[in-house]
């Protein structure tokens, strides 16, 4: 009945001219981060290992269909706290193969193949297949992407939206719910244009400059900051912003001195619940700007143009979207006369 409600509100949206698209035929079969993955019927259970896999569930409708959800960076979209409280969390960040296995999932959903792929924390998709679970990987962590450089992996080529998009497509026509999902990917095209016509709209300065600082293993040592080609270089991109990080790995450590020597005009810090290192904490991130003797020249930090953003939207998900917005808004309030 939760299914049915939503389609019934998100289809009431539609213009008249909408045609409805055709129920899935099962077996669906996909070839998905490289693996051929065969779906006899729709999902009943699913485990998701990584909250953007989780929040693209609900937003299709499918929380009904969510058992157990783990590695979360952020609190879940304040739309769907309610259906979140009733789903267990099995962990908050990497769960055991035991766990997720415990919860006898039908498939298995996975933001990143470090969590689920040929080496993953969790497990290797072939340990789940081999028990009959099938497995689903986010298509933006490997659509134009070399996983198998270790640590976060090596964008091939620009991380765009499609590949969001794609996700969305495949997990709709999985669990045959394809009307939800062109109701959300609309949506989310619609908000992506906003956000680029609004910068557009901006008096910016010809060649705005900007990093974006997602976590340190400690205070004072290199960060991990976005390079070129993944979601914060998509962003910038697209609001006519110059990435300071040169290199193509997703996230590479650089020198404070460097990006210093680099002075952006403008820092997207990350906000997030995670607490694995110190410098996970919004706060800490802060102070050491304010503090620090390299940090606390930056132009950027002597303006305060520092701007919050959701770590999760500082990865390739569907919230990568509201984070282009809310960088959009932040550059709408912000002046540039130094």
């Amino acid at each position: 009945m939760k299914i049915l409600r939503y389609l019934l509100t998100a289809t009431s949206l539609l213009p008249a001219s909408y045609a409805m698209a055709d129920a899935t035929t099962y077996p669906v079969n996909l070839t998905n981060c490289g693996v051929e993955i065969s779906v006899a019927s729709a999902p009943e259970q699913t485990v998701t290992v990584g909250q953007s896999a989780t929040e693209i569930l609900y937003s299709l409708g499918l929380a009904d269909r969510v058992n157990g959800t783990s590695v979360w960076f952020n609190p879940v979209l304040p739309q769907y706290a309610e259906a979140n409280d009733e789903i267990e969390r099995i962990a908050n960040d990497d769960p055991s193969f035991e766990a997720v296995v415990n919860k006898r999932p039908d498939l298995v959903a996975a933001q990143y193949e470090w969590h689920v792929g040929p080496t993953g924390s969790v497990a290797s998709r072939d340990q789940f297949h081999e028990l009959g679970i099938n497995t689903y990987i986010m298509p933006a962590d490997c659509d134009t992407k070399d996983n198998s450089t270790g640590d976060d992996g090596t964008r091939t080529a620009a991380f765009s939206t499609d590949s969001i998009y794609k996700g969305i497509t495949e997990l709709a026509e999985i669990y045959d719910v394809q009307d939800a999902g062109e109701v959300l990917i609309t949506d989310l095209t619609a908000r992506e244009q906003r956000a680029i016509d609004l910068a557009s709209s901006l008096d910016l300065p010809q060649d705005l400059s900007a990093a974006f600082w997602f976590s340190s293993t400690d205070l004072g040592v290199s960060p991990f900051v976005a390079g070129q080609l993944g979601a914060p270089g998509y962003m910038m991109e697209k609001l006519g912003i110059r990435n300071v990080i040169e290199s193509d790995d997703e996230w590479p450590t650089v020198g404070w001195e460097s990006i210093a020597r680099a002075d952006p005009d403008v820092l997207v810090i990350a906000s997030m619940d995670r607490r694995r290192f110190p410098a996970d904490d919004i706060e800490a991130k802060r102070e050491f700007l304010r503090s620090d003797p390299v940090t606390r020249e930056m132009n950027a930090v002597k303006n305060n143009r520092i701007v919050e953003m959701d770590a999760h939207a500082m990865s390739a998900t569907m919230r990568t979207i509201y984070g282009l917005e809310s960088l959009a808004e932040a550059l709408s309030n912000m002046s540039f006369n130094e």
